[in-house]
This record gives structure tokens, C-alpha cells and sequence, in this order.
């Protein structure tokens, strides 16, 4: 959403952002009022209204937005059995959960080098070598 406002010359709604993301505007209104409240977003109502962008994307990382909307689980696989009684099952999870583990510190740490400018410079190159993207703000 965020590269989208950035990219943006104009504000945008809600139903325009839910509209990219192919989800329901009230998803992308409740992410959005958790990013305001943080300083990371704005709105304006009325004509002409809608979301933008209020931080210095050149100083925000992935890894802040990644906080910033409660550190979701990066990872859907999970343990059939939480405390399993099979001694096999334990010795598999236990790997499991170091494996896991260690693969969300990489990629936490990952995301914290990787800033909202950069995200915002990239899909710019994109856009400009596919001038014919259908990736236009016409909402």
C-alpha cells in the first residue's frame, strides 16, 4: 500500500488501495489507522481526500512496517501437535523450531536493510523499462 501512495501524485482512497490489493477497503482502512497512529501514513477527508504517505521513506525499512503491523508470523508452517507425546514428533519439532528460528532472524534482519526509497526506486526502474504496465493510478 505504502508503494502505492508513494507513487501516487495524489491521495488515495481506501477503495482504490483495496482495489490493488484485491482485498476489502475496511482491511486496508484498519492497516492504514495502525500505520497513522505510528506517524507512518495521513488522511485527509473529503474531495479530493485520501491516504499518503507522512515518513521519510529513504529512513523507513521494511523491517519497521513489518512491527509496525504486529510482527505477523513470516513463516505458516507450524507443528501438527503442539506437545506431542511421540518422542519422534519432539525430536522433529525441536528442529524444527531452531530451523525456524534462525530463518526469522535472517529475515528480520534482511528486511531491516531494505527501506521504503529503495522498494520505491525499484518498481520506479520497473514502470519505466514496461512503460505499457497496466500498474497505473487511474482511481
Amino acid at each position: 500500500m505504502l508503494l502505492h501512495m508513494i507513487h501516487s501524485d495524489r491521495p488515495l482512497t481506501s477503495e482504490a488501495l483495496a482495489g490493488y490489493l484485491q482485498t476489502h477497503p475496511v482491511v486496508v482502512r484498519r492497516t492504514l489507522a495502525g500505520l497513522r497512529t505510528l506517524g507512518y501514513v495521513g488522511s485527509t477527508k473529503g474531495h479530493g481526500g485520501g491516504w499518503v504517505v507522512t515518513c521519510d521513506p529513504a529512513v523507513v525499512t521494511l523491517h519497521d512496517i513489518y512491527t509496525a503491523v504486529g510482527a505477523p508470523a513470516l513463516f505458516a508452517i507450524g507443528h501438527r501437535t503442539p506437545d506431542p507425546v511421540c518422542l519422534v514428533e519432539q525430536a522433529v519439532n525441536a528442529a524444527l523450531d531452531d530451523a525456524f528460528q534462525e530463518a526469522e532472524a535472517l529475515l528480520t534482519a534482511r528486511l531491516g536493510g531494505i527501506t521504503l526509497a529503495a522498494l520505491a526506486a525499484d518498481f520506479g526502474h520497473r514502470l519505466a523499462a514496461h512503460p505499457r504496465s497496466t500498474h497505473i493510478h487511474a482511481h
